[in-house]
């Protein structure tokens, strides 16, 4: 089965899925390990983490698309989603991102409808977003797109009109894209929760829900009763930068008794797979070795 096959049966079930939003390989490693179902590879995480940059549309189609695989790469089988933001360009460049993230191992793929250069629905002030009418060709494509990937990934449809115009545009623009066959539907930064419920129970689709600073905070239980399928939490990235700032500043003061509880040298070993490796290195070894 493939990890696209995986998330539609997974959106398919009674549940509310619990979806941690992760930077990379090893922090999609530790969600797998923690029980998650799957995990969202965000661009905000992508952009903090490996370049130290703010997600304003600065990296770029290609480094995006090599972390897509290298993180699919670090745990076969387990269903990621993948941010492709705006689709970088046109629909012609939609279909192309679509085409890759699939081979890159993506069990779905987010395009949104903001202009580029994007920025996290989160950050301060209102988004800009293209037209309806491109905002829907983007959607046309990736589903296109979608219907000849190797692996059938999903795709995970996202509007910013919300703050770029207004609720009710951003009600409009989810509709445009169920009929176009998006497989999930995420309107960006709701701000109450009488928007959350009538997004949730307005469509057919399965609809997402991310509980970011523009967003009430609202339990699991909540949501699932408004009607949606996946909450996505943007955690552990603010966890790890406050924990490697309390090390940091134990290690200074030379009190590491004061630090953050810490990994053991093995639990790290054991995370980058070292048995494994020196497990198979071993039957390679000559009489020289």
């Amino acid at each position: 089965m493939s990890t696209a096959e995986k998330l539609r049966e997974l959106l398919a079930g009674p549940d509310l899925l619990v979806c941690p939003v992760i930077s990379g390989p090893l922090s999609a490693r530790l969600a797998r390990q923690a029980g998650f179902p799957l995990a969202f590879l965000g661009g905000f995480g992508i952009s903090a983490e490996r370049f130290a940059l703010p997600d304003t549309g600065l990296i770029s189609f290609s480094e995006v698309v090599d972390q897509v695989h290298n993180t699919c790469e670090a745990v076969p089988g387990f269903p990621v989603v993948a941010d492709g933001d705006t689709g970088y360009g046109n629909a012609m460049n939609v279909r192309r991102t679509v085409r890759e993230f699939s081979r890159a191992g993506a069990a779905a793929i987010l395009i949104e409808d903001q202009t580029w250069p994007k920025q996290c629905g989160h950050y301060a002030g209102g988004r800009k977003v293209v037209s309806r009418e491109e905002a829907r060709m983007r959607i046309r494509a990736a589903v296109e797109a979608r219907d000849k990937a190797d692996g059938g990934l999903l795709v995970l449809a996202r509007t910013d009109a919300r703050s770029a115009v207004s609720f009710e545009d951003a009600m409009t623009r989810c509709r445009d894209f169920q009929e176009e066959g998006a497989d999930i539907l995420f309107a960006e930064a709701l701000e109450n929760e009488q928007e959350l419920r009538a997004f949730a129970g307005g469509f057919d689709k399965p609809t997402w829900a991310n509980m970011m600073p523009k967003t009430p905070l609202k339990s699991r239980q909540a949501l699932h009763q408004m009607g949606f399928k996946v909450v996505t939490y943007n955690v552990l990235l603010s966890a790890s930068v406050r924990a490697m700032q309390g090390t940091l500043a134990a290690l200074k003061a030379d009190h590491m008794e004061d630090a953050p509880p810490l990994a053991s040298f093995e639990e790290v070993t054991q995370l980058v797979d070292l048995p494994e490796y020196m497990a198979q290195e071993a039957r390679y070894k000559t009489g020289d070795s």
